[in-house]
């Protein structure tokens, strides 16, 4: 069924409103956006048992997760001329039967090569799901409904990585691990019904594969793949004293030469990289660059805190990493509304203010800290994330002309997931750091000829029975209070960042005219 052609409000003043096939088609690509953020992360409160199972040391296992963010980065921004050669139907027909046939792959299997072979092709396919949503939302709605789809757009893609780990905990604790990926199968059949429903056929375009850009396409693989692995893998490698890292830089740095020489030479460049020039959207980027840090960075530091300062298991942390997705499940109803009577730049700004408040709040963590220390941070984070992420979303697609909102899609969704991997091997490298200098310097304050400190030692020994094991509890309670200093300072560099990009709204356009709050028809 498809839908009458989006256009600007027709004369007269009336505004065209879309039929229900575009709107199936939205639902269509938001359940896959939805699908394929969700599985980013449902596999990390799984991770030690699947590890156990397929006999995984735990370097080995951290692929698990590495392959499907390498994957998903590589294929978004080759998404848009994906969608030219095989049209948009049969590019999320063709993701989505593959996504869920590897998703069958991860959960019948029995060694760690056939995981990460599945969790790679779950990356590639998913990961085609993610900017085409956004294209369905610039393409079939009218300019008065597309907040109404940016507004689904923006919770399914922050509710992915914020719910998946407490699914992926409770479906590992009540059933096995492996529902953790079979449970696509259903998704997948509701999600393909939608696609031949609400997206019309377009015939395939195969002359495209001889004009394709294939510099640029090698380049991206190897530029955005190498860097996500080096970024992934830096910390534990030590950088650039392992020949591996120095060797994925140089193919990294190789890739992005081939890019660049492809968007000179290619008549049409595989990904159009000029559009970043545009200050605007080139801010967009900046600040989706900054969000993906602190969405994953963030829902990766709680668990571990909770983990290691207030003994919590998986599923408990994913409790309270899912309490940033109430407010983005409340607010969605009114972000269009929102779109109508508030200006862009104002509410990027409030977005961006809140997510850098809910970091501060944090920067005051106590060894006694538990689950309920995080409540006032993650509803304020939840806040902030809808208002970045939705108003953002929309930015980068109207700032760019329709034909162009594909190669936008691609970026802003690739950006967001850099951002992420950028979070996760800074944070591990800085805790590293951080926790050495803390430890240091609490052992200073702690000097033998101090007589508190003779008189805590001498209490220690009689309680304990041992001066030897009076040593252990003081070593774990210095470690315990140097590693919570630790990540008061990753929450307080996350709010610096935060702070610091958000004077780029300066450069944003207003949303154009035409939104409105206009309801669904």
């Amino acid at each position: 069924m498809a839908s009458a052609a989006p256009t600007a409000a027709a004369a007269g003043g009336a505004q065209e409103k879309a039929d229900l096939g575009a709107w199936l088609a939205v639902a269509a690509g938001t359940l896959g956006a939805m699908m394929a953020t969700l599985d980013i992360s449902i596999v990390n409160s799984a991770l030690p048992t699947i590890q156990g199972e397929i006999g995984a040391t735990a370097t080995e296992a951290t692929w698990i997760a590495t392959s499907y963010l390498v994957a998903e980065i590589i294929i978004i921004p080759l998404s848009a001329w994906l969608e030219r050669v095989l049209g948009l139907r049969t590019l999320l027909l063709i993701a989505a039967i593959l996504f869920t046939g590897f998703s069958v792959v991860c959960g019948t299997a029995s060694t760690l090569t056939m995981m990460v072979i599945g969790r790679t092709g779950q990356g590639f396919t998913g990961g085609a799901m993610i900017p085409t949503a956004m294209t369905i939302i610039a393409t079939r709605l009218p300019p008065s409904q597309q907040p109404i789809g940016s507004a689904a757009f923006g919770v399914t893609a922050i509710a992915g990585p914020v719910i998946g780990p407490l699914l992926g905990g409770w479906l590992t604790e009540e059933f096995s691990w492996h529902y953790a990926f079979l449970i696509n199968v259903p998704i997948c059949v509701i999600l393909v019904t939608l696609l031949l429903v609400g997206l019309p056929h377009r015939k395939m375009k195969p002359e495209l594969l001889a004009d394709a850009d294939w510099l640029g396409i090698l380049g991206l693989a190897l530029g955005l793949g190498g860097l996500t692995v080096m970024l992934e893998e830096g910390n534990r490698e030590q950088w650039f004293s392992s020949a591996f890292i120095v060797q994925l830089a140089a193919m990294s740095a190789f890739g992005f030469v081939l890019l660049a020489i492809g968007q000179v030479t290619s008549a049409r460049p595989v990904i159009r990289l000029s559009l970043m020039f545009d200050r605007s959207f080139g801010s967009v980027m900046v600040m989706a660059l900054m969000m993906g840090m602190v969405l994953y960075g963030t829902s990766f530091v709680i668990p571990q805190f909770l983990a290691a300062i207030a003994d919590y298991n998986a599923l408990q942390a994913g409790k309270v990493v899912m309490l940033s997705g109430i407010p983005s499940m409340m607010l969605m109803p009114f972000t269009p509304l929102l779109m109508r009577y508030l200006d862009l730049r104002v509410a990027v700004a409030a977005g961006m203010l809140i997510l850098a408040m809910s970091c501060y709040v944090e920067t005051t963590l106590t060894a006694a800290a538990d689950g309920g220390d995080f409540v006032v941070s993650q509803v304020l984070r939840g806040t902030g994330m809808i208002l970045a992420f939705v108003f953002l979303n929309q930015a980068a697609i109207s700032s760019v002309p329709r034909e162009n909102a594909g190669d936008a899609a691609g970026l802003f969704n690739a950006a967001r997931n850099i951002g992420g991997s950028l979070a996760l091997a800074s944070l591990a490298t800085i805790q590293e750091q951080r926790m050495w200098l803390h430890t240091r310097r609490i052992e200073e304050l702690l000097q033998a000829n101090n007589l508190a400190v003779q008189d805590h030692l001498a209490g220690m020994t009689e309680m304990l029975g041992s001066a030897e094991a009076a040593l252990r509890a003081i070593s774990g309670t210095i470690m315990r209070e140097a590693l919570v200093m630790t990540y008061n300072d990753l929450f307080w560099l996350l709010a610096v960042g935060t702070v610091a990009v958000t004077p780029l709204v300066l450069f944003l356009k207003p949303l154009p005219k035409g939104i409105s709050a206009a309801p669904m028809h």
